[in-house]
């Protein structure tokens, strides 16, 4: 019941926000990032808690700030930064883990700010992210439970499975693919593909999360979400979607039109 309660208050607010765009939008997903900041903070090196929260977050309330005002460019300028002086901070002191807390956090905070910076094309961008994201969970949670069979990566996540993996892939495609129809979208078949690559990488998010908590003897990356557990449990595959979908849109439509680089080939 809290698992239904959370996500009935969550997906409408990140729908809302990025309707609005803006600074409700860079609110939004600066708070998330400062969330998972401390998470992994705490749980890669509680002792280092304080010092990294200044800093980290420091880094992060400019890159927000920048990217609320448009200045995208600007903000990742700055999330690089901070991500190389978090790096000499730490590996410095063999404290190597604590050093990705800064661009792991960044990703989340900008990446999808980049792609909802585009007036013409951001709303359905994000949306289309949003899409590919959460049917990739569904389609695997579903497809895993359903067909069981071999175990995907054991050793880092015993519960998931190939059946699984299959499942999310399809489910991606399939939204794509509905997006597309609906949007009137060109190149079908390449969305398709954009989406495959997402969801293929959301995955990976996943996994890289288990195991760092397996790294660190942890079961969830903390308890702030009723019934989900932690910011990084929830939203472990969308870092990394939304990293690689801004990549692409600025690859091809620069700062000034990400969200059409994204969908439109």
């Amino acid at each position: 019941m809290l698992r239904v309660c959370s996500a009935l208050v969550l997906v409408p607010l990140a729908i809302g926000t990025a309707y609005l765009g803006g600074w409700p939008f860079a609110l939004f997903w600066g708070a998330a990032a400062l969330g998972v900041l401390w998470e992994w903070i705490s749980l890669v090196a509680p002792s280092e808690e304080r010092f990294m929260l200044l800093t980290g977050g420091a880094a992060l309330a400019l890159a927000v700030a920048l990217a609320g005002m448009g200045h995208a460019w600007a903000a990742v300028v700055v999330l690089a930064m901070g991500a190389l002086g978090a790096a000499a901070l730490t590996l410095a002191q063999q404290r190597a883990w604590i050093a990705g807390a800064v661009p792991y956090a960044g990703a989340l905070a900008v990446a999808p700010v980049v792609l909802r910076t585009d007036e013409q094309d951001g709303f359905l961008a994000v949306l289309f992210l949003f899409a590919i994201v959460w049917m990739t969970d569904i389609g695997a949670y579903f497809a895993g439970r359903a067909l069981g069979g071999p175990k995907l990566v054991p050793q880092v996540s015993p519960n998931k499975t190939w059946a699984g993996a299959v499942g999310g892939l399809l489910g991606a495609i399939l939204v794509a693919v509905a997006i597309a129809k609906l949007a009137a979208l060109s190149a079908v078949f390449t969305l398709a593909m954009v989406a495959l690559a997402l969801s293929v990488v959301a995955q990976a998010g996943d996994l890289f999360e288990s195991f760092l908590k397996r790294r660190f003897s942890a079961k969830d990356s903390s308890h702030l979400i009723p019934g989900h557990g932690g910011l990084m449990d929830r939203l472990d595959g969308f870092v990394t979607a939304s990293a690689a979908a801004a990549l692409i849109g600025f690859l091809r439509g620069g700062f000034e039109a990400p969200g059409r680089g994204l969908l439109v080939w």
